[in-house]
């Protein structure tokens, strides 16, 4: 690959790259020059004692003819350093080395972990702001995570958990994987389940007969598949899903009305009766996924996908899950946080006001304005992109168009086996500007995501289907396994997915052109480059290894914060980099800054065409409740340039003096400007913590998340958007 390069600037260093490492646990892999350049520089800042270090290293590794180990290549640093006199250097190369291995013996010390759950140390207790570490049941899930954490290092390639203590990747999701052979999120075959039956524990559930039992049994399904699953799960089609059911409501009150009622009132009172069992059945939906609790001790991550379907039954349910939304929880009428809602966009549907779903797409944006969800999917935009259109599994996570044996589309019923994400910015600060060591740097950290990756494909190959009947036997991953089934035949063959993550594309262009390179052609390619880079590589695992692995724009709720905080001890604080306490997530514009919403999607959209296992866009609005044409105007626009599009808007409410729009963020967390009201009870805030929302006030977050929305921007004021408009391509 012509953007993978090397330096060729040192005859030494060129012959170094034929040099096999032979690792202590017997792993193989190429000798990286550009690691005798980082352990010089972290050993000393005299320029001449580095070069002459790195020459005499260089020139004494190449007396090696084929391989090395990493035995022999720290004895050549000791040899060196005292054949140089720097006694100095070896006693803190040797620190160094001392504290590296006390580092990994405690991160595989079970009791570390619990000793920081039992501080109730902020990283560990505030990781994911869908948690209340309050609740017995989340205690519970947190104090075998911890143990899961330490464990789990011991089950994956040495070289793999030291570069997650390190932070050259992260392993997402330690705590369940690879301790349990757990997936992460899924699509769940609710039509299959629905249609054909399931069973639950010790019942066997027959299908619904009225769209309230079938959302009921929704909610089990969902109960029971985010307890055998770490990540989150998804509804797709939501309307034409439920619909034949709550045709079974309209038909029941229509033999009902041709009892009582005279013929020409007959076909109004079913349908009134069953507008009414349809609203009824998505408000007890909400209800219940709210008030659900996984057995980890979370409100199960769920999205809601829907707006395609055009029958009067289908349009009656997306109203009714937007008015449902719109009215919101409880006497106080708080923001619901789950289900996540998707609304689908599409051409000569509800794009116009000509067409046919024009209405709901206006009750789509007043929901928005209210609650920020629903989220935009671009239907054309996400075929062209994913090769299939469906929505996605959690918050961003897309699997690639697939067709099964028989030539049939298959979405319903897939999932992702796990994310592993690259510490972009580290290669940045690490390169020093140089672009062809940024790139051997990259190349170096794949090979290790890769391992980490195949990683968690081997562990979740090896559950077997009565480790979670519902995914496996009883229909939520589309097929129905027996007990001596392997669990592969629904992983393989790219049926599953399992991602490459990346954070930080902002910060490695800060590195290289400065804090204000948006608008730099070259930074622009550069970084569209990296992602591209990722993408080969995921092309070419696939056909050696024949699973999906996709390029997925890592979301980053608590990485922003870890990454930063190892880099910052690592590298001290860079101004515009680790100095703002958090990474920008994925390819996102710098959020301190105010492009208008077209500049900033503009710059964003090129992204995606290479990660398309997982994206969304965001712009930042003040209060859009009396200005809902300026959100339709940004949606209209975006339809033809992104798919996944979300809305941050100012809807924090405080019940003391009723103050609308956006609380001020503060140590203690956000307060009302107007009378400094911060407690939960008599406030409503709302924050997009990544994919999804959050309510910070409950359910703290980790501190980089809490600079990053602090530090956001809105675009633009809102009367410049119509105006904007008109210059758009």
């Amino acid at each position: 690959m012509d953007y993978i390069k090397t330096e060729t600037t040192n005859q030494d260093k060129t012959e170094l790259h034929s040099l096999t490492v032979i690792k202590a646990d017997g792993e193989k892999s190429r000798f990286y020059p550009y690691k005798i350049k980082l352990v010089t520089e972290a050993l000393t800042d005299d320029p001449a004692v580095q070069a002459e270090l790195k020459q005499r290293l260089f020139d004494r590794l190449t007396r090696f003819k084929n391989q090395v180990t990493t035995q022999e290549i720290r004895e050549v640093f000791r040899t060196v350093l005292l054949e140089m006199g720097q006694a100095d250097l070896l006693t803190s190369y040797e620190q160094y080395r001392k504290k590296d291995q006390a580092k990994w013996r405690a991160a595989i010390n079970p009791s570390t972990k619990l000793s920081q759950l039992f501080d109730k140390s902020e990283t560990v207790v505030h990781e994911n702001a869908n948690k209340d570490s309050n609740v017995f049941s989340t205690r519970r899930d947190l104090t075998a995570g911890m143990v899961g954490k330490s464990l789990g290092l011991t089950m994956m390639p040495e070289t793999v958990a030291k570069a997650h203590l390190r932070g050259d990747i992260h392993y997402h999701d330690l705590d369940y994987s690879p301790m349990t052979e757990m997936t992460n999120c899924c699509l769940i075959d609710f039509k299959g389940m629905l249609n054909n039956g399931f069973k639950i524990g010790n019942a066997d559930v027959e299908p619904p007969k009225s769209i309230q039992t079938a959302t009921a049994q929704m909610s089990q399904i969902i109960a029971n598949v985010a307890s055998s699953q770490y990540g989150g799960c998804s509804a797709d089609r939501a309307d034409e899903l439920l619909a034949p059911f709550a045709k079974l409501n309209y038909q029941k009150h229509l033999a009902e009305a041709k009892r009582w009622l005279a013929p020409d009132k007959r076909e109004a009172f079913a349908k009134e009766k069953t507008q009414k069992d349809i609203y009824d059945a998505m408000q007890a939906l909400e209800y219940e996924i709210n008030t659900l609790f996984s057995s980890n001790g979370q409100t199960p991550f769920t999205t809601v996908g829907f707006g395609l379907g055009t029958s009067w039954i289908e349009r009656e349910i997306q109203k009714a899950i937007l008015e449902v939304r719109i009215k919101g929880l409880g006497k106080q009428h708080r923001t619901a946080i789950f289900p996540k809602l998707i609304f689908t966009l599409k051409r000569g549907l509800n794009l116009k006001p000509t067409d046919p779903n024009y209405d709901i797409k206006q009750l789509a944006i007043e929901c928005a304005t209210k609650r920020m969800y629903p989220d935009i999917l671009m239907y054309d935009k996400i075929i062209e992109l994913t090769g299939s259109f469906k929505a996605p599994m959690g918050c961003r996570s897309f699997l690639q168009g697939w067709r099964d044996e028989n030539g049939k589309e298959v979405n319903s019923g897939r999932m992702n086996l796990g994310v592993v994400t690259i510490n972009l910015p580290r290669i940045a600060i690490e390169s020093r500007g140089d672009k062809a060591v940024f790139w051997e740097i990259l190349q170096d950290r794949l090979g290790i995501a890769k391992k980490a990756l195949l990683n968690k494909v081997a562990r979740c190959k090896q559950a077997q289907p009565k480790n979670a009947p519902i995914l496996y036997q009883y229909g939520a991953f589309g097929k129905r396994l027996k007990d001596t089934d392997s669990v592969d035949e629904l992983f393989t063959h790219r049926r599953a997915t399992v991602s490459l993550g990346y954070i930080g594309l902002y910060e490695v262009g800060t590195e290289f052109y400065g804090p204000n390179w948006e608008h730099n052609q070259e930074a622009h390619d550069f970084t569209v480059s990296i992602v591209k880079c990722l993408h080969d590589y995921c092309l070419k695992w696939e056909r050696q290894y024949d699973y999906h692995f996709s390029v997925y724009s890592t979301p980053a709720e608590s990485l922003t914060d870890t990454f930063c905080e190892l880099d910052t001890e690592k590298f001290g604080k860079i101004k515009d980099i680790t100095s703002k306490e958090y990474y920008t997530n994925s390819f996102h514009y710098d959020v301190r800054k105010n492009p208008t919403p077209f500049e900033k999607l503009a710059f964003e959209e090129a992204y995606p065409k290479y990660a398309a296992g997982g994206f969304i866009h965001y712009c930042e609005y003040p209060n859009l409740k009396q200005n809902p044409a300026a959100l339709e105007a940004v949606w209209d626009w975006a339809y033809d340039h992104v798919g996944y599009l979300g809305t941050n808007t100012s809807i924090d409410h405080c019940y003391k003096c009723g103050f609308d729009g956006d609380f001020k963020p503060t140590a203690r967390g956000f307060e009302c400007p107007e009378c400094g009201n911060h407690d939960p009870k008599t406030c409503d805030v709302v924050k997009r913590t990544c994919g999804y929302l959050g309510n910070p006030q409950i359910r703290p977050m980790v501190h980089g998340r809490h600079e990053e929305i602090a530090s956001r921007v809105k675009n633009m004021r809102l009367g410049d958007i119509e105006h904007d408009t008109d210059t758009q391509d």
